[in-house]
């Protein structure tokens, strides 16, 4: 009997289900990672930069696609996969991978003062751009990054034309000058700010993370959620008329899937019902977020 009320859940959600009510409910609240195949794709991609080897033109790319889609836990999976490491004969820390995010305006000081702060080396206010470009070159010389990755890119909208070629001029410079690939992750507007310059333009590479619709995939995203959810029972999430109205209410955003599904295991826990239903869903689609 315990092996069937189990049998549908992943091994770590099986053991949670040895918990108490609340401390079910607390780990509801915490990330998880959920394969689908675009996510997967993505962390190809960036796997397949990472591993370039040095030359003249390095490629790039532009992972971008509504808030709330996915993004940030796409760079942040590969972040905890690629840690700095110390390498002891240097006396350095090599970081294979550095993230920051673009200033909420295409300000190249802010920009070189956030990478030196990501790499903890902050720098003064009163910097010149010449020194922080210097010192910003220097320092990634020595710890020798292979992926720069930038994201909310889309602020770079937020400038005048001249301050956006600027800071899209200072993505290349970088790559060019450190033979380093650099991925620019933003909204969905962010292509309209690379499409501004011709050879910008041809060297990100785009890759979208479209928003979600009633189909296959759609389904199987569901049917990983449900194996992750800590609940005794089997909610059978694929079921079409939950999948029809997780599509609708969720705006095709993951970050509102998980959230709904979050929510809704929750009043199955305190409930005892053990499984979510289409009353639950829509229960909490009315709840504020």
């Amino acid at each position: 009997m315990i092996v069937r009320e189990r049998s549908h859940l992943h091994s770590a959600a099986r053991q949670m289900l040895d918990l108490d009510d609340e401390q079910r409910v607390r780990a509801l609240r915490t990330d998880r990672w959920i394969d689908y195949p675009r996510a997967t794709q993505a962390l190809q991609r960036l796997q397949r930069l990472l591993d370039t080897p040095q030359r003249e033109r390095m490629p790039c790319m532009l992972l971008h696609g509504p808030s709330n889609i996915g993004k940030t836990l796409i760079v942040a999976k590969f972040l905890r996969e690629h840690p700095p490491a110390f390498d002891a004969v240097r006396g350095v820390e090599h970081r294979p991978v550095i993230s920051l995010q673009m200033p909420p305006s295409p300000d190249q000081r802010r920009f070189y003062r956030a990478l030196l702060t990501a790499v903890g080396v902050p720098q003064g206010p009163n910097s010149t751009l010449a020194s922080l470009e210097q010192v910003a070159c220097d320092i990634l010389r020595r710890i020798g990054p292979r992926l720069l990755i930038v994201d909310e890119v889309h602020h770079l909208l937020a400038g005048s034309a001249r301050e956006q070629r600027g800071s899209l001029n200072l993505l290349k410079y970088l790559s060019n000058e450190l033979r380093m690939a650099i991925v620019a992750v933003g909204t969905s507007e962010a292509p309209v700010a690379f499409q501004s310059d011709a050879q910008i333009h041809s060297r990100f590479t785009p890759l979208e993370l479209p928003r979600w619709s009633e189909s296959e995939e759609f389904r199987c995203l569901l049917a990983a959620f449900e194996a992750a959810l800590p609940l005794k029972r089997p909610s059978e999430l694929t079921q079409r008329p939950l999948v029809q109205y997780l599509s609708a209410v969720s705006g095709g955003l993951l970050g509102e899937v998980s959230r709904l599904l979050n929510d809704a295991a929750e009043a199955a826990i305190r409930d005892g019902s053990e499984r979510i239903t289409l009353g639950h869903l829509e229960h909490v689609a009315n709840l504020p977020s």
